[in-house]
């Protein structure tokens, strides 16, 4: 007769059934990679089995979960196919990411596993973004982030449980704490005796479960997973537990003692269940052989069907870099793009700062997935740029002021993104991105391509660029986009007016891949001019000759546009005519249009408020030179910020920095 435990028999069956396919998952990816017959890189979950799989019976494949580069057992119990999954860890054209992802970015919207991060910690504030969207479109949907105890330690995760607790969002973090951050046991990186305080400090649940009990574990995560969707907020749950592997590779812990390493199997959660299996009499030893029998039939199948796929090759270089292929500069490839009709229809004065609000209310207008996100965008103020100045009166959770904390704005934008929003996030100074420079450059960026485009991010960040106004200092003042250009993924704009300030944003807001526009403070409030009134928007990758000239090209964009035209002024007076070119897009960047202009007047300079080495100005005048090599009257040349950071005295700022006076002299030189 079987024996009554506190769980219906089915359910735990299928616990142990999801435990011994991931077991067999481990046992043949070890033996793989013990053999040579695998090559990848591999960060065992033996030991780790129980929790996933009890969370199983629990959530849907409607349900998301995000997890960490050791959450191949929280893949397999979600449901990834294990055919996909193999094939993916062994970069073959099958895998679920077409084996462009690997072992470490498994991703699968399919089954609800929307992401897996290599970076420690860094996967909470993406799932925050992914419960917002639930929360904000009322579905019920409960979203799960895994981490390990050793991300307790990362600032990310303390930003995102901020958020969660503040916005009371559907998400459950999810620490699975097998006692050793990587090589490091939790006593020699903390004084913390546990984890679930640091969730009642910041005003939400924090449970401790038994990650190796079925039975219990079963039942906190079922109470647990009602509360979060019936909309009571987040919870933390510390699941106790053991790593029984080393931190990669095969075999069993090297830093457990003899004793520690015996008692760690005693507990182990694969075999202790089966043993209550049958002990309570609820199944036969025939069964549970039949049935892990079948499961390495499944594993055997996946294996086979991984090593007979082709190896991605070099062919899927490029693509999923961008929506469209196109996008990727290559050295010699002019992509032709047409600019946007003249605009013959009505117009208003407005600032910069009033043409950003514009687009940003009429795209919230045409489309409801369409939210903002930011440090004081609320009312009041509406911003510190007063962009959103009476737009959380209109648009109410729309319009969300956040914490102080980049990482967890970007990494909810993020995320939210993933599953079809299109938020808006304000990153108040261009400097403050190195704050966040992981959520944009490994998450944001490289997720389509990681995911071998069955995911992407269609989100926009704001941020402004505050040098030239003198008096805001060095972290107050840089123009960061050269460092953002580095990581392929991302587009770039940076309007000169505020017409192609809101036509770029809203370009960028519609667009399926993250976008960046920067803006110059020199240029929020100064300039002003007719804007096009309603749904106006500038194609991407398009520059624009602001004015006609033949003896030399300038390129430029931002707020240097406006030093370029007034030094073309002057220098005309000298019998110089100067080309003013407005890239407005640095990437995708118009190629095509920079070496027409340059064609037509043989001289070229590229200018920009960002430091000159190593800026973009030296990438475009190299391409210049190579390409029109023999057809130029002079080498082009580049001309930024003087290689030091942005200084506090205005004195010092404007000679460091390209203006009127100093653009001119270097044509001059040009020219002779």
């Amino acid at each position: 007769m079987a024996q009554d435990l506190d769980i219906n028999h089915d359910t735990l069956r299928e616990i142990y059934r999801q435990m011994s396919r991931i077991h067999e998952v481990d046992k043949a990816i070890q033996a793989g990679l013990s053999s040579g017959k695998f090559m990848f890189t591999y960060w065992p979950l033996t030991g780790q089995e129980c929790i996933p799989a009890a969370i199983a019976p629990l959530v849907t494949a409607e349900d998301s979960m995000i997890t960490i580069y050791r959450g191949i057992h929280d893949q397999v119990a979600k449901g990834v196919p294990l055919k996909g999954l193999f094939a993916e860890a062994l970069g073959r054209v099958d895998g679920v990411n077409k084996g462009k992802g690997g072992s470490p970015h498994i991703s699968d919207p399919s089954s609800g596993s929307m992401l897996t991060t290599a970076i420690v910690g860094a996967g909470a504030p993406i799932a925050n973004g992914i419960a917002l969207a639930n929360k904000m479109r009322g579905t019920g949907k409960v979203t799960i982030v895994n981490f390990g105890d050793g991300a307790t330690s990362i600032g990310a995760v303390h930003e995102a449980m901020n958020l969660a607790g503040a916005w009371k969002l559907p998400v459950i973090f999810m620490c699975q704490n097998n006692q050793i951050g990587e090589y490091t046991p939790i006593p020699e990186y903390t004084a913390s005796e546990g984890f679930t305080a640091r969730a009642e400090a910041l005003g939400f649940r924090g449970i401790t479960l038994d990650g190796n009990d079925p039975v219990a574990f079963y039942n906190g995560m079922k109470e647990i997973i009602e509360s979060v969707r019936n909309g009571d907020g987040p919870v933390f749950v510390e699941a106790m537990t053991l790593r029984l592997g080393p931190h990669a590779g095969v075999g069993w812990s090297h830093l457990l003692n003899k004793e520690e390493l015996a008692a760690a199997k005693e507990a182990w959660p694969v075999p202790a269940t089966r043993k209550l299996l049958i002990e309570a009499g609820i199944c036969t030893e025939e069964e549970l052989d039949a049935m892990d029998k079948a499961n390495a039939e499944e594993v055997k199948e996946a294996v086979e069907f991984g090593l007979a796929s082709e190896v991605t090759g070099e062919d899927e270089m490029l693509l999923d870099v961008y929506g469209d292929p196109d996008v990727v500069p290559v050295r010699g490839q002019r992509t032709q793009r047409a600019a946007e009709p003249e605009f013959t229809g009505e117009t208003k004065e407005m600032a910069m700062f009033e043409a950003v609000q514009d687009a940003l209310d009429l795209s919230m207008q045409l489309d409801d997935n369409v939210y903002c996100l930011g440090e004081d965008i609320g009312d009041d103020p509406g911003g510190v740029f007063k962009c959103f100045k009476g737009m959380q009166s209109k648009w109410g959770e729309r319009i969300r002021p956040t914490p102080i904390a980049e990482q967890a704005i970007i990494g909810c934008a993020t995320g939210s993104a993933l599953v079809g929003m299109r938020p808006v996030a304000e990153i108040m100074f261009a400097d403050f991105v190195g704050v966040c420079m992981d959520q944009i450059t490994n998450h944001a960026a490289k997720q389509r391509y990681m995911s071998g485009a069955t995911t992407h991010v269609p989100m926009t960040v704001r941020m402004i660029a505050g040098g030239g106004i003198g008096g805001f200092g060095a972290q107050h003042s840089q123009s960061t986009e050269a460092m953002l250009l580095h990581q392929p993924g991302l587009k770039i704009v940076y309007p000169s007016t505020p017409t192609e300030a809101k036509g770029l944003l809203m370009s960028c807001i519609f667009d399926d891949d993250p976008c960046i526009q920067m803006e110059s403070m020199m240029l929020t409030y100064a300039l002003k001019e007719e804007v096009p009134v309603g749904d106006y928007r500038i194609p991407l990758g398009v520059a624009k000759v602001k004015r006609p000239g033949t003896d030399i090209t300038l390129i430029t964009y931002g707020w240097q546009v406006m030093q370029c035209l007034m030094a073309a002024e002057e220098l005309a007076k000298d019998g110089i005519s100067c080309e003013v070119l407005d890239l407005r897009t640095l990437l995708p960047l118009d190629y095509d249009r920079i070496l027409a202009s340059v064609e037509k007047t043989g001289r070229a300079l590229v200018v920009h408020a960002a430091v000159e080495f190593c800026g973009l100005g030296a990438e475009i005048a190299s391409t210049i030179n190579e390409t029109l090599f023999g057809q130029l009257k002079a080498p082009a040349s580049r001309f930024g910020a003087a290689y030091a950071p942005i200084a506090y005295s205005k004195t010092i700022e404007t000679a460091q920095v390209p203006n009127v006076g100093s653009i001119a002299a270097r044509v001059r030189d040009i020219v002779k």
